[in-house]
């Protein structure tokens, strides 16, 4: 586990606001046979969580800047760091009972993603990274998977929603040309922990479009230190300015991009 001053203070925010999500989650089965149902109430935990961490890091690091999923940006007086956080990856998972959801932080520093957290309180699994430090689970270090045939692996995307029909046909496109190639897909729900487990091996790959900055930022700092290859779906470096991302160790990064273009 990385033990730096900065991981610290990420991982204390993280458990706290872990803590409420968790007792939060216990509660959604409860209401799912209510007449209004668990949504309000959902969207109430998230805001907790945010809250949460934006007063835990800001107590820590004051005068760093934030961007967050609820909030927006909130200006520092330290231009150069902003936290970048998603309180609740994986509503949708939340809202339904699934124990697959996800508090998501990174540290941007001059324009550098330097750190990331990605934390399920559900299970308890904590994903941390830090510039040159490495990726780790809880105390496990990190590397992505070795497998190199795109046959024998295994891939990780997102499904665009009923408000994204736009974005159908081209996902359909996409899809049934990866499902010709590889062994297998799966779909999570939650960027954070796709991103998390291609950095853990448990994913050879993983690609989606349309996502925030607060979805994958701290997920970008996984993958890059567990040894992985992640890119915007062009292959340059714009995965936060596009919303667009492909991870995965060298070969199955490639021969994933060579498919996508393709379709």
């Amino acid at each position: 586990m990385i033990r730096s001053a900065l991981m610290n203070v990420m991982t204390s925010a993280a458990l706290k606001a872990g803590r409420g999500l968790k007792r939060d989650f216990g509660e959604v089965g409860n209401l799912q046979v209510s007449v209004k149902g668990p949504g309000d109430f959902v969207s109430a935990a998230d805001r907790r969580a945010e809250k949460t961490l934006f007063e835990e890091l800001s107590k820590a690091r004051p005068g760093y800047g934030f961007v967050m999923e609820e909030s927006g940006r909130v200006e520092g007086a330290d231009a150069s760091h902003t936290w970048i956080i998603d309180p609740l990856d994986g509503t949708t998972n939340f809202l339904h009972g699934l124990p697959i959801f996800a508090i998501s932080v990174a540290l941007e520093r001059e324009g550098q993603l330097v750190a990331g957290l990605v934390y399920n309180p559900a299970d308890d699994e904590m994903f941390v990274a830090e510039r040159g430090q490495g990726a780790w689970l809880n105390n496990r270090r990190l590397r992505v998977a070795q497998r190199r045939d795109l046959a024998d692996g295994l891939v990780a995307t997102g499904v665009p929603h009923l408000g994204k029909a736009k974005e159908h046909p081209q996902f359909k496109r996409e899809l049934a040309a990866v499902m010709a190639r590889v062994s297998n897909i799966r779909r999570l729900g939650a960027a954070s922990l796709d991103l998390a487990y291609v950095a853990a091996g448990r994913f050879d790959a993983y690609w989606e479009r349309s996502l925030q900055s607060w979805d994958i930022a701290a997920g970008i700092v996984l993958v890059r230190e567990a040894g992985g290859f992640i890119t915007d779906l062009d292959g340059g470096a714009d995965m936060l300015m596009k919303g667009a991302v492909l991870a995965g160790n060298e070969q199955m990064h490639r021969g994933l991009g060579d498919i996508l273009r393709a379709a």
